[in-house]
């Protein structure tokens, strides 16, 4: 059954691009047969895996079952119908492309999610980010050649990197999936080069996550991209690089930590530089698209952060996890959310300068409550689905710490000891909580100069929404409220 989940959109995506099929209504089809299969698997109470062939002596099978997977075809399915939905293509040849791109994506994303074996897995990925170049390129903002021209070198590079990475961990390892690696790792086999792999899996992963300072194409990208590729990419696919991190974390087990353990404390630095530097970056921004590009790689630091505390507990901090995980699913909704409505601001104001714009509100009331809405979830506030996340994690950091812990023999320990016996993490934390307040800040202003005061020029051009403008963005907004008040935790 769950190979349907991917056989269906790649269907679709041939009827458009072969049969000339209408683009968006076949992507519709598309998107609503996968919401309703993928619903049922997710909640089926025994999820079968599919075995197709074998590679290396693993099998190359699609499961439900690994670490996150559930998760993480939730938030696919979910953001890929809202994507379909709110499509507008400026023409009908320019909606066959949209629709087969998004399509694709959301396959990729679908079969790296799923994927046991790691080549299976890696490669998923692989065909996922082909669409994102090409339309950036023919259909993107701005200076959009050379936006996919960057784009493709950082993340080319950064997928060899982690190729060569997953090589190395496999052959050392003598197992080519998820579960044979957990194998592995019970009968007691560890990589003899570990420094070495996991410095390969951070950079990797990192950069396609847009970890700092590796992060300076995806902000570009995202505002130049078409906004359900931007919905897409920003929202799903860009947390294949934490799944694939904590997935791998979580076979290794108690074991996490002499894998990524020599690179944690250098990850903290890293993460804050996420939070702190690229947060002032998004208050600096002007336009609306630029400043969403740089709040969601801000956002991915606070999951990079459970990422750590996981490893430092090494692999005994479940709050993590299931903080982790809870985290990538609303903001994935919640930046899909914020794309979309930046797409219907774009489409009625012919602008996304902020100065340019104000009053917007009064023209359009229902576009100014949902964008608050997916602001304050961004924000993090309470019964809204980022704050569930955002606060397991907080509380994470001190899994398992007493002052009397810290012992380790680093510059970090020693700042620490400093500080009262804080342990490297809670320093982190400390300094991460900053931002809230710069979540607060950019979200706000751009609230307020967007939707409040005098209605500007350009807010006057504004007519009302189309019905699919309004079905899209409640879709992604009634699941933000409902995992606010509900986290998916049993997932």
């Amino acid at each position: 059954m769950l190979i349907w989940l991917i056989l269906i959109p790649v269907i679709a995506a041939a009827c458009i691009g072969l049969l000339k099929t209408p683009g968006r209504a076949t992507a519709l089809v598309s998107a609503v047969l996968t919401l309703i299969l993928g619903a049922y698997a997710i909640l089926a109470p025994q999820c079968c895996s599919e075995c197709l062939t074998t590679f290396c002596g693993s099998p190359v099978q699609f499961t439900l079952d690994l670490p996150l997977s559930r998760i993480m075809v939730l938030l696919t399915i979910l953001v890929t119908f809202a994507a379909v939905a709110g499509m507008k293509a400026p023409d009908a040849g320019a909606e066959r492309s949209w629709a087969i791109s998004a399509l694709l994506i959301s396959t990729g994303a679908m079969g790296a999610f799923m994927s046991d074996n790691i080549i299976a897995f890696y490669g998923f990925h692989e065909l996922a980010l082909i669409p994102t170049f090409v339309m950036i390129g023919f259909y993107g903002r701005g200076d959009r050649r050379n936006i996919a021209w960057t784009a493709t070198i950082y993340l080319g590079l950064a997928s060899m990197v982690l190729l060569a990475g997953l090589i190395m961990l496999c052959a050392e390892m003598h197992a080519w999936s998820f579960t044979g690696l957990a194998a592995s790792v019970a009968a007691g086999i560890m990589p003899g080069s570990t420094c070495l792999i996991a410095a390969l899996l951070l950079v990797g992963f990192g950069t396609l996550v847009s970890l700092f300072p590796f992060h300076t194409w995806a902000a570009p990208a995202y505002a130049s991209a078409p906004t359900p590729i931007a919905m897409l990419h920003a929202g799903v696919l860009k947390k294949f690089g934490l799944y694939g991190l904590f997935t791998l974390a979580i076979v290794f087990g108690p074991k996490c930590q002499e894998l990524f353990g020599c690179w944690n404390n250098w990850l903290l630095v890293l993460l804050l530089g996420n939070v702190l530097w690229v947060g002032y970056v998004t208050i600096s921004q002007t336009r609306l698209d630029g400043m969403l590009g740089n709040s969601s790689v801000m956002h991915m630091g606070y999951i990079f952060l459970a990422f750590a505390a996981y490893i430092a507990c090494a692999g005994n901090n479940e709050l993590a996890r299931e903080g982790a995980a809870l985290l990538m699913l609303a903001h994935g909704l919640t930046i899909a959310l914020l794309f979309l409505l930046c797409g219907q601001i774009e489409s009625q104001t012919r602008t996304l300068e902020l100065d340019s714009m104000g009053g917007l509100a009064s023209k359009l009331p229902s576009l100014g409550f949902l964008f608050g809405l997916a602001g304050m979830a961004s924000v993090g506030l309470p019964l809204l689905a980022n704050f569930a996340g955002e606060f397991s994690i907080f509380v994470s950091c001190f899994a398992g710490w007493t002052p009397a812990a810290i012992t380790c023999d680093c510059w970090l320990a020693s700042v620490a000891n400093f500080f009262g016996g804080l342990g490297p993490v809670q320093l982190t934390l400390i300094g991460a909580l900053w931002g809230l307040v710069i979540s607060a800040i950019y979200m706000l202003r751009a609230f307020r100069n967007i939707f409040e005061g005098e209605t500007g020029r350009t807010s006057e051009r504004a007519t009302r929404l189309s019905k699919w403008d309004i079905i899209s963005a409640c879709f992604l907004a009634v699941f933000i409220v409902l995992f606010g008040i509900m986290p998916p935790t049993c997932l």
